[in-house]
């Protein structure tokens, strides 16, 4: 920032004018101790007297002592110039990675401090690492046990409709979150198994992820939302053609499909649309270009 930049100038400018003023005293003190040497010399040839050799020695001494004073000077000078770099290291910001800076707060000269205490602060800087790429999801709090680091995630982008991309869960907040209005969720982190799958991938699209708890090979499954009341489902009889509100059981189940265990065959035709007027147990079906319907 200016204000520091001008401090560094000055204080740079005060040392170097202490350097200057050690030079000059320092000379004047090397040229007394030549004066005292020739003083000793006079006097040891009777020339001179007693008090002129202590005149001379008391000069030499005064000019030592401004020496080791203006030695000192040049230190403090030194030790201002540390302090202002290292009041000026502080308003520097250093990218702790390589990344994109995606939004800047605050103005050219503008002071931002610490977070006052339930008052949260915007960061400085909004910078992205995309070399890692993952996605954070809710999961409802009564589903969070049983998802654990590591296992197999199926991600959805709106951006790619149609595309399933594979991950794996690498991250379980060891925390509930309790949010006004919204159910108490823990955030869980999928990352990419092969990012290379996609050309383009920017940080913030919406996805859905869906975890796999357990897999079952070759089994009957029909869609979710044709069960009525979780365990049920209207299956068209094959010998009068009326419908029957069957119970079955159920095994494996995700918003899209559910395994049906027992108490059906695959050759079986069921309705999909159980929202449709006139369904009931034992209205009869009739089958409208190869649809399914009740009437």
């Amino acid at each position: 920032m200016p204000i520091f930049g001008a401090r560094l100038r000055l204080a740079q400018d005060q040392e170097a004018s202490a350097r200057s003023h050690r030079d000059e005293v320092c000379l004047n003190a090397e040229f007394a101790g030549r004066e005292l040497d020739r003083t000793r010399q006079l006097k040891d040839q009777g020339f001179i007297s007693d008090k002129a050799l202590d005149s001379a020695s008391s000069q030499a001494q005064i000019g030592r002592a401004a020496c080791s004073a203006a030695e000192a000077g040049i230190r403090q000078a030194q030790s201002q110039v540390a302090a202002v770099r290292a009041d000026l290291s502080t308003t520097y910001l250093r990218a702790p990675f390589d990344g994109i800076v995606a939004e800047v707060t605050g103005e050219v000269g503008e002071f931002t401090t610490p977070s006052p205490p339930g008052i949260p602060t915007p960061p400085a800087v909004d910078l992205i690492d995309d070399t890692c790429l993952y996605v954070t999801a809710p999961m409802d709090e009564i589903d969070a046990p049983n998802v654990n680091i590591g296992q197999l995630g199926r991600i959805s982008i709106d951006a790619f409709p149609g595309r399933i991309f594979s991950g794996h869960v690498r991250r379980v907040a060891p925390y509930v979150l309790d949010r006004e209005k919204q159910a108490r969720t823990v955030d869980v982190e999928v990352e990419f198994d092969d990012p290379s799958e996609f050309d383009t991938l920017l940080v913030g699209y919406s996805a859905d992820v869906e975890i796999v708890l357990a897999v079952h090979n070759n089994v009957i499954r029909v869609p979710t939302a044709a069960l009525v009341e979780g365990n049920k489902l209207y299956v068209a009889s094959s010998d009068d053609g009326s419908l029957e509100l069957r119970e079955v059981e159920t095994g494996l189940s995700n918003w899209e499909h559910t395994e049906i265990v027992s108490r059906m065959s695959a050759s079986e035709r069921i309705v999909l649309s159980i929202e449709r007027e006139g369904l009931e147990h034992g209205a009869q079906v009739i089958s409208e270009s190869d649809t399914t319907t009740a009437r």
